[in-house]
C-alpha cells in the first residue's frame, strides 16, 4: 500500500489559523470573497464542489489565487469524480466532510493533499493509520470546543481544523482549545464577518 501523509498542509497552514470556505456564491461573488480573505491575510481558501456552477467558481478563484501565488482548496470531495473535477480544476488540497480511504488516496496520487472529516476517536485513529497528520473537525459546532482537548490525549501529533457552525464569535473559542485552524462557510454570506474574523487572529496571543 502506497503511504498517503498530508503533511504538507503544514507549509499551508503555517501562521494560518483561519479558512474562508467559498460555498454556493458563484464565480465573481467567490473571487471577490477570496480577493477579500487574501487581502485580509486569510491565504487559505476553499471552494466546495456540488454543481457546476460550484466547479466554475473554484476554476475562477484558483486563476485569481495564481497571479497571487495563493493555493485553493476544493471541498465536499466525496467521489473519485470529484477528485478528478477538483483535480481538472487545479485545487491544491481536497476537504471531505469524511473519512474515505480510497477518495483520500486518489486525492493524494492526484498531487492534492486531503482533509478528511472526522467527528470520533475511531475515525482519529484510522486517518492517522492510513499517514494523515492533519483532519477536519467536523461538526465542529456539534462535537464542541471539549472535543479536541479530549483527542489531543490520545492522538497528540494530530492536527485538527474545525469546520462547522464556525463564525467570529466562536473561532477564538476553538482556537484556545486546540483547533490548529477555524474554517468559516456560511458565516460569510454576512459581509461583516471576514475583518470581524481578521481580528480575532490579529488578537491572539
Amino acid at each position: 500500500m502506497t503511504h498517503i501523509s498530508n503533511e504538507s498542509l503544514d507549509q499551508l497552514f503555517d501562521g494560518q489559523p483561519l479558512m474562508a470556505i467559498l460555498r454556493g456564491f458563484g464565480a465573481e461573488r467567490s473571487v471577490e470573497l477570496a480577493r477579500t480573505a487574501w487581502e485580509l491575510g486569510i491565504d487559505s481558501v476553499e471552494v466546495p464542489i456540488q454543481s457546476e456552477r460550484d466547479i466554475d467558481a473554484l476554476r475562477a478563484v484558483v486563476a485569481a489565487g495564481k497571479d497571487l501565488g495563493k493555493s485553493v482548496g476544493a471541498g465536499t470531495i466525496v467521489s473519485l469524480e470529484t477528485v478528478r473535477q477538483a483535480a481538472d480544476a487545479g485545487a491544491a488540497f481536497t476537504v471531505s466532510p469524511g473519512f474515505d480511504l480510497d477518495v483520500v488516496r486518489a486525492s493524494f496520487d492526484a498531487g492534492m493533499p486531503p482533509l478528511p472529516g472526522v467527528a470520533t476517536a475511531s475515525e482519529v485513529q484510522a486517518a492517522s493509520s492510513a499517514g494523515l497528520t492533519w483532519v477536519k473537525a467536523f461538526p465542529a459546532s456539534i462535537l464542541g470546543t471539549g472535543w479536541f482537548g479530549a483527542m489531543a490525549g490520545p492522538f497528540p501529533s494530530m492536527r485538527f481544523v474545525a469546520t462547522g457552525g464556525m463564525d467570529a464569535s466562536n473561532a477564538g473559542d476553538y482556537l484556545k482549545a486546540g483547533a490548529k485552524v477555524v474554517a468559516v462557510g456560511s458565516a460569510l454570506a454576512d459581509e461583516t464577518q471576514l475583518p470581524r474574523l481578521a481580528e480575532v487572529i490579529a488578537g491572539r496571543g
